[in-house]
C-alpha cells in the first residue's frame, strides 16, 4: 500500500476510535490557549489550485521489471530516454476537466519518495539519478502548476535503504523502555525514525535525497521551473509510540517518544533556557531540585510504578486536561440548530461541545443516522481544581432551550501524596431535565466513572519541548529548500491536526507548536471527515494566526453534489487556502492503470466514502 494511502487509513482509525482529543468550539487542551487574533486578509477563490495527487511511482516512475497488465503504449513514454509520468498525469487530469479551463486552474502533486530514490551499489548506497530525472521530467513535460510533495514519513516507502538504516538505533525514536522497533499498520510496515536529532544517518539520507531532487528542478528551464506552485515537506511528522495501529487513544499504555539520551538532555537544556534559574523551576513545580542536570523527563505512571519525585509521573491526563466526550443523534433535528452538550462541574455550567465531530464508528453501527457528524468533545482544564470527587453533569441541547440529562461522572482529582479524596459540595442548582424527542439517542465515552487524575506540572513543559522538536525538524528541511532554486516558492508542511479526530490522544503526537506560524514556512493540513466541510476547522483557522495554508489531502468521506461540493472548495479558498489535494488514481486510454487502489481516491470506481460521487461532482463542477 503506498504510503500516502495508509497515512489518510490512520484517519479513519482514528475516526472510528471512542473518545476524542479536542472539541470543535472548545478551548484546546495545549495550543488553543495561546491562539493568535484572527486573521483578515484573505485570497480571492479564483486563486486557489486543484492539485490532486496521482499514484504514477508504482506504474512509471519506479518502473519495476515485470509489469505484465501495464498498456505498452505508457511503458514506452515512461521508459523513453528522457521519459517522465508527464503523460500518465495529462492523461488523468484531462478525464477531469477535458483539458479546457474551469472554475479552478487544476494541477497536480507530485509525490517524491525521498528514500525511495536510492539504490544499492558497489560503494554503498548511491542515488538513483535515472529515477530522480524521471520525476523531475515529469515537471518538465506536464504545462500545469504542480506541487511538489517531497516526503518520508514513518510509512514505509519500500526502499531497500529502509531496512539498513532502521538497523541503526539513532534513527529510531525511543520510548521509556528504550529504541522503538518496526510496527506495522494494517498491511504496511511502519519504521519508527527519530525526529529529536538531526544528527543520524536518516536525516543525512533523506537531505542527501532532497538536494538530488532539487538540483534536478533547478537544471529545468526557467519558465518549466515555475510550474512548481508550492514544496511540501516529509508528509505527517510527529512523535510515536507502540502499536501504532491500536494505540491513538487514551486507553493503552503511555508510551511516548523520545526518550534517547539526546533528547532527555536536551530537555534539561531547554528548561535552563526557559527558566532562567533552578529555583524559578523549583518554586513552579514545588519541586528541590539542586540543579536542571538532575530534572529527568517524566516516565512513570504513579499508578504501577513507584516514584522517586512526583515530577516523575506521566500518563494521558497528567498535563492537566482531561476529554468529555461522546456522541448523540437526533432524531428530529431543528433547521439551524446546531445540539450541544453542555457540562456541568460540581452544580455550576463549565462549558458546551457542538454536536459536529466525525464519528465513523457510529455510523458504521447505526447507518440509520445517515451521518457520521455525532461526536462531541470538551476538554477540562482540572489542574486548579481541588483535591477531591468531583461531580459531571451533562445534558443535551437537542432543541433550543430544551435540555436533554446525558448522565452524569464522579471523577476524583488527586494530590500528591494519593489521600483518599473527600467529595467536593454541589455549588449551583441544576437545570431541570427534559423529555427527549423519540429516536434519540446518545452515550458518554469519557471519562468513565470514579476514575482518577493526577496534574504533574512538569508533563505540560516536556509535552511543549516534543512539539518544538517537530518544529525544529520541520524547520531544519525548510532550510533545505530554502538554499535552493526554490527559495522563492512557498513552502508547507502536511500535518495533521488533532482535534479533528476524536480518537487521538493530541499528547502522543505533539504537533501543536508545528501548527502555529512559524516564519517563511506555511501550514498544510489534511482534512478528513467534518473537518473537511464543516465549522471545526474553520473555527480553529481563524484563532491560529495563520493566514494562508495549503490542504495537502483532502476528502469529506461522504458523497456530496457538484454545487455542495464547490460550495466547500469555495469556502476553503475563500478562507486562505493556497492548493487543495485529493487522490486520484492514474488513467491511460481511459481506463485505470494496474496499481494497488488507494481507498479514498476519488474514483468512478470506488464506491468506499462516497469517493465515486465525489469524482463527477469533481468533474462536473470544475467544468461549470
Amino acid at each position: 500500500m503506498p504510503p500516502a494511502t495508509t497515512s489518510a487509513l490512520t484517519r479513519i482509525a482514528a475516526l472510528s476510535a471512542g473518545v476524542g482529543v479536542l472539541a470543535a468550539g472548545a478551548c484546546g487542551a495545549l495550543w488553543h490557549q495561546r491562539a493568535a487574533q484572527p486573521q483578515d486578509a484573505r485570497q480571492p477563490a479564483a486563486q486557489m489550485l486543484l492539485a490532486p495527487m496521482i499514484g504514477v511511482m508504482e506504474p512509471c516512475i519506479d518502473q519495476p521489471p515485470e509489469q505484465p497488465d501495464m498498456p505498452s503504449s505508457l511503458t514506452q513514454r515512461c521508459a523513453a530516454p528522457q521519459g517522465s509520468a508527464g503523460a500518465l498525469v495529462e492523461a488523468t487530469l484531462r478525464q477531469l476537466d477535458g483539458g479546457q479551463p474551469g472554475r479552478y486552474t487544476l494541477g497536480y502533486t507530485l509525490a517524491v519518495p525521498l528514500l525511495k530514490l536510492f539504490k544499492p551499489s558497489g560503494e554503498g548506497w548511491v542515488i538513483d539519478q535515472a529515477m530522480v530525472d524521471r520525476l523531475v521530467n515529469t515537471v518538465r513535460d506536464v504545462r500545469r502548476p504542480v506541487v511538489l510533495y517531497l516526503f518520508s514519513t514513518h510509512f514505509e516507502a519500500q526502499a531497500p535503504i529502509e531496512a539498513a538504516l532502521a538497523d541503526d538505533s539513532a534513527n529510531r525514536a525511543w520510548t521509556q523502555n528504550g529504541p522503538l522497533g518496526r510496527d506495522r499498520y494494517y498491511d504496511s510496515q511502519i519504521y519508527n525514525w527519530s525526529l529529536a536529532t538531526t544528527n543520524n544517518s536518516l536525516t543525512q539520507r533523506r537531505v542527501q535525497a532532497m538536494r538530488a531532487v532539487l538540483d534536478a528542478t533547478c537544471r529545468l528551464a526557467p519558465e518549466e521551473r515555475s510550474r512548481v506552485r508550492a514544496v511540501t515537506l516529509l508528509g505527517e511528522l510527529h512523535h510515536l509510540f507502540p502499536d501504532f495501529q491500536g494505540g491513538m487513544g487514551f486507553e493503552s499504555p503511555y508510551r511516548i517518544t523520545d526518550y534517547s539520551a539526546a533528547s532527555v538532555q536536551g530537555f534539561r537544556a531547554h528548561l535552563a533556557q526557559q527558566w532562567d534559574s533552578i529555583a524559578r523551576l523549583n518554586r513552579f513545580l514545588g519541586s528541590d531540585y539542586a540543579s536542571f542536570d538532575q530534572v529527568n523527563s517524566p516516565s512513570r505512571d504513579i499508578r504501577s510504578q513507584p516514584l522517586r519525585r512526583y515530577t516523575e509521573h506521566i500518563d494521558a491526563f497528567a498535563h492537566g486536561w482531561l476529554p468529555v466526550s461522546g456522541w448523540a443523534h437526533v432524531a428530529a433535528p431543528v433547521p439551524g440548530h446546531v445540539p450541544r452538550v453542555h457540562v456541568y462541574l460540581d452544580g455550576q455550567p463549565h462549558g458546551r461541545a457542538s454536536v459536529t465531530l466525525n464519528r465513523q464508528d457510529v455510523l458504521a453501527a447505526r447507518p440509520e443516522f445517515a451521518t457520521a457528524d455525532t461526536g462531541w468533545r470538551l476538554d477540562l482544564d482540572f489542574r486548579r481544581l481541588p483535591a477531591g470527587v468531583h461531580r459531571l453533569d451533562l445534558f443535551l441541547e437537542d432543541r433550543p432551550g430544551h435540555l436533554v440529562r446525558l448522565g452524569e461522572r464522579r471523577i476524583a482529582i488527586m494530590d500528591r501524596q494519593q489521600s483518599t479524596p473527600r467529595e467536593q459540595p454541589l455549588r449551583g442548582a441544576l437545570p431541570a431535565a427534559q423529555v427527549a424527542v423519540a429516536g434519540t439517542e446518545f452515550h458518554v465515552d469519557s471519562p468513565r466513572e470514579q476514575s482518577a487524575y493526577y496534574y504533574n506540572p512538569l508533563v505540560p513543559l516536556w509535552h511543549d519541548f516534543r512539539a518544538r522538536q517537530v518544529t525544529r525538524y520541520l524547520e531544519f528541511f525548510d532550510r533545505q529548500v530554502a538554499q535552493s532554486c526554490l527559495a522563492d516558492v512557498p513552502r508547507y508542511t502536511h500535518q495533521i491536526i488533532p482535534f479533528t479526530n476524536p480518537g487521538w490522544d493530541a499528547t502522543r503526537f505533539a504537533i501543536e507548536d508545528s501548527l502555529r506560524p512559524h516564519g517563511a514556512l506555511r501550514l498544510g493540513v489534511s482534512l478528513y471527515g467534518e473537518a473537511a466541510y464543516g465549522r471545526s476547522f474553520a473555527q480553529w483557522l481563524r484563532r491560529s494566526g495563520q493566514q494562508r495554508y495549503g490542504v495537502t489531502e483532502f476528502h469529506p468521506l461522504k458523497a456530496m453534489g457538484p454545487s455542495e461540493l464547490m460550495q466547500v472548495l469555495d469556502t476553503h479558498a475563500n478562507q486562505g487556502a493556497q492548493f487543495l489535494s485529493f487522490f486520484l488514481e492514474p488513467e491511460w486510454e481511459g481506463q485505470r492503470v494496474p496499481r494497488g487502489h488507494n481507498l479514498f481516491s476519488f474514483d468512478p470506481q470506488n464506491p468506499q466514502f462516497g469517493s465515486d460521487v465525489l469524482y463527477r461532482s469533481m468533474q462536473k463542477g470544475l467544468k461549470r
